[in-house]
């Protein structure tokens, strides 16, 4: 599988994510760049994702159906054609780092997909229904890591 070039001029991969981005911050999203979408892309799929989350994997974003031919999208926005659904908070878009208080330092993985067709998700969505829905169509894909901790 093809390798996405994934970053951000927020926060360097395994590296903290500024206090301005999470839940207790300004609770906008990152700004992130990438490169290297192969040809054939029907689509481009971002999550981001904390395995650290005492529930399970917690959904901090989900977005659809971004533009194959976009670099990235900017601080506090929706990647060109994006369609955002509800994260882990129950809230439509971006949701912000906010682990326990006292939990140590919590993972956040930024992927970036390009898949062969559109994803068939409806309605309520879960970070494993969306690896299944990616399943057999990845066509490339790209990951940063940031960290946070309260």
């Amino acid at each position: 599988m093809t390798r996405i070039e994934l970053t951000s001029t927020a926060f360097s991969d395994h590296e903290a994510i500024p206090r301005r981005y999470s839940g207790e911050g300004d609770d906008v999203s990152p700004p992130l760049t990438w490169s290297g979408v192969p040809d054939g892309t029907a689509e481009l799929v971002l999550l981001c994702e904390d395995p650290d989350a005492p529930s399970g994997t917690f959904l901090h974003w989900l977005v659809t159906g971004i533009a194959p031919e976009s670099s990235g999208v900017e601080e506090g926005g929706t990647p060109p054609g994006g369609r955002e659904w509800p994260n882990g908070f129950g809230r439509v878009g971006w949701g912000g780092p906010m682990p326990p208080p006292g939990h140590g330092a919590h993972r956040y993985f930024f992927r970036l997909f390009a898949v062969s067709e559109a994803l068939p998700l409806h309605g309520h969505v879960s970070s494993d229904s969306v690896h299944q829905a990616l399943n057999g169509r990845e066509l490339a894909a790209g990951t940063l890591v940031g960290t946070y901790q309260r």
